[in-house]
């Protein structure tokens, strides 16, 4: 059978109890396969998610045909005592970005529309122009410069931090990398968003007006790297993403003498999609430009946790307010291991990655608590250029979790496709 136009579905179910749970699937069956309409897989997922409670029994599927969700309907039984683990966000920075990033969510989501299309307002003209770019998919746009791909990540970051809390969903903590730590900021109320914006264009301004640069991914510790950094030099660590995976930044000549001595002694390097020396000493004058205006701003304390990749744990009030904290994240390294593992440290988590490529996912996973199935970490999108419909399946996918994990999921959900 072929999918619908309007596929992938998400069909959500849940009862008191394992018995009643059992009458429920088969009754969802029972007229999947009885009414013969062509509308019918619509018409049964609104029908499975207008019941007026929330079992503790619950199962999900995303499904694309009426077979299909026959198929889930007849799967494994669901799990008697979901395990509701707190909510982590984790929002990604400069290099995750890609051709057409989150376009299938555009138009589709209500809620994640509506706050990227505040986010390309506070940007007024200049957001225009991003919108069309962005919505275009055209490979000639230089994504990978810090003009596009900052901007960009931080919209779409934001829109999928509101659209999480649309679901009704209190975060638990809030954790990014780079620009993903000012989107953090700005959903927990240290930043309102035109204050954010404002705070983002001086950053983009300071790191395009330092000159051309870039980033350098090598599988190895800080330490192990410590001997090919020249001293005095430019190039340093701007990244500590997980035990053997860091980041190197610094002026390009300079960047590519030390990866060639990289690769000559059999290291693993690759360049990330950056155009700037982000987190080096290359922006050390950049930050003196920032402190006026963030003190200007004046940033609050935040209403949910966060933890910081510049202090490498949780971030407190304190931090939080402080100007120069905030100008000089341009220049300093991010510790998003350390952060991460004070956030894993204090408990079980389900981690929700609200970004483009998955890169956190990946490094989540690394993580002993993910690996032992203590916490578990999930991407809201996916992890490269795909057509609209696997950005909605990601979607729904992560979605399907929550409401498994006993997570009450208020509207627009639970399910935004259906009309």
């Amino acid at each position: 059978m072929e999918p619908t136009k309007t596929a992938p579905y998400l069909l959500l179910w849940s009862a008191s109890d394992k018995e009643r749970e059992d009458r429920r699937r088969h009754a969802l069956r029972r007229y999947l396969t009885l009414d013969r309409t062509p509308d019918r897989l619509p018409r049964a997922v609104r029908l499975a998610a207008g019941r007026p409670a929330a079992g503790p029994v619950r199962g999900a599927a995303v499904v694309d045909t009426v077979d299909e969700a026959v198929g889930a309907l007849l799967g494994p039984a669901s799990p008697r005592a979901p395990q509701r683990r707190p909510v982590a966000l984790l929002f990604p920075g400069q290099g995750s970005q890609h051709l057409a990033m989150a376009t299938g969510l555009y138009g589709y989501e209500p809620v994640f529309t509506r706050a990227l299309d505040q986010v390309f307002a506070v940007f007024g003209s200049e957001g225009h122009r991003l919108r069309e770019e962005w919505l275009s998919g055209d490979p000639d746009v230089p994504l990978d410069d810090a003009t596009r791909a900052q901007p960009l990540l931080f919209g779409i970051g934001y829109a999928l931090g509101r659209m999480v809390l649309g679901w009704g969903v209190a975060p638990a903590a809030l954790l990014g990398h780079s620009v993903g730590e000012l989107v953090a900021a700005t959903l927990a109320g240290v930043f309102t968003l035109p204050d954010a914006v404002r705070v983002l264009r001086d950053r983009i301004d300071a790191a395009v007006a330092t000159g051309p640069g870039g980033m350098l991914a090598v599988a190895a510790s800080a330490d192990e790297l410590a001997g090919y950094l020249p001293t005095g030099g430019q190039v340093a660590v701007a990244a500590v993403n997980a035990p053997r995976q860091t980041l190197l930044a610094g002026p390009g000549p300079q960047l590519r003498e030390v990866e060639e001595k990289l690769r000559a002694d059999g290291l693993t390097c690759r360049r990330t999609a950056a155009l700037q020396a982000f987190h080096s000493p290359v922006m050390e004058q950049a930050t003196a430009r920032g402190r006026s205006l963030v003190a200007a701003v004046r940033p609050g304390p935040p209403a949910w946790p966060l933890y910081s990749g510049y202090t490498g744990g949780p971030l407190d009030s304190a931090h939080a307010v402080r100007p120069d904290f905030w100008a000089r994240q341009l220049a300093d390294p991010v510790l998003f291991w350390p952060a991460l593992d004070a956030l894993l440290s204090d408990g079980r988590h389900l981690l929700l990655e609200a970004g483009p490529g998955q890169g956190l996912t990946a490094i989540a996973r690394q993580h002993r608590a993910v690996r032992s199935g203590a916490s578990t970490a999930l991407p809201l999108l996916p992890a490269r250029p795909s057509p609209p419909e696997e950005h909605r399946r990601t979607l729904l996918t992560a979605l399907a979790r929550l409401w498994t994990e006993g997570h009450s999921l208020e509207s627009p959900v639970p399910n935004p496709m259906c009309p």
